[in-house]
């Protein structure tokens, strides 16, 4: 499921086009690469969700990284990353209502994550293969944070992400998926 998904994805750009190369790669070579026990490389699914006038994004301050970034997680063995980054967005924000705004990923991207303590352990550099989904929300509805993953869940205005997101890397995906949802919403 997960190599039909990234084999039908139409890169929008160089990097695109690239990191769909080395996704494919992963999966040829790594047949752990949908768990954690792959420690190069593992696939994570998110969850890019704005609200019903598409002018803020939901987003949780990661404890790990110290700044906002997306809701999402590791598929951790599974190939259905729909449900995992719907199912990630759920559990982080505690949102109930989500809206896939459109079936198709808008986001594919292979991110360096640095060294770093989790749960009394030391995580050794690696990269996340990041598949992204984007889903719509009620900013009205009631958020909370998932205290062992992030501190805070807010509803940021798009056109002022980079006074929240300090991993500098993260601000041209979301640019981009910004991009994207606005060629959706012309469509919708």
């Amino acid at each position: 499921m997960i190599r039909s998904l990234i084999e039908n994805y139409k890169p929008i750009n160089m990097q695109e086009e690239q990191d769909k190369k080395v996704m494919l790669k992963y999966l040829d070579t790594f047949p752990d690469c949908l768990t954690r026990n792959n420690e190069f490389g593992h696939f994570t699914s998110s969850a890019f969700v704005v609200n019903q006038n598409h002018t803020k994004v939901l987003m949780a301050y990661h404890n790990i990284y110290k700044s906002y970034s997306w809701l999402g997680g590791h598929v951790d063995g599974s190939s259905d990353t729909l449900e995992v980054a719907r199912r990630e967005a759920m559990e982080e924000s505690s949102i109930k209502n989500l809206k896939l705004l459109t079936k198709n990923l808008v986001s594919l991207d292979v991110i360096e994550v640095c060294g770093h303590i989790k749960r009394g352990k030391y995580v050794t550099p690696h990269v996340h293969l990041n598949v992204t989904y984007l889903f719509e929300g009620n900013d009205k509805e009631e958020v909370h944070a998932k205290i062992d993953e992030n501190s805070s869940v807010k509803w940021l205005p798009l056109d002022k992400l980079e006074n929240f997101v300090t991993e500098e890397n993260m601000l041209p995906i979301y640019n981009k998926i910004i991009d994207r949802l606005k060629k959706i919403t012309e469509t919708l």
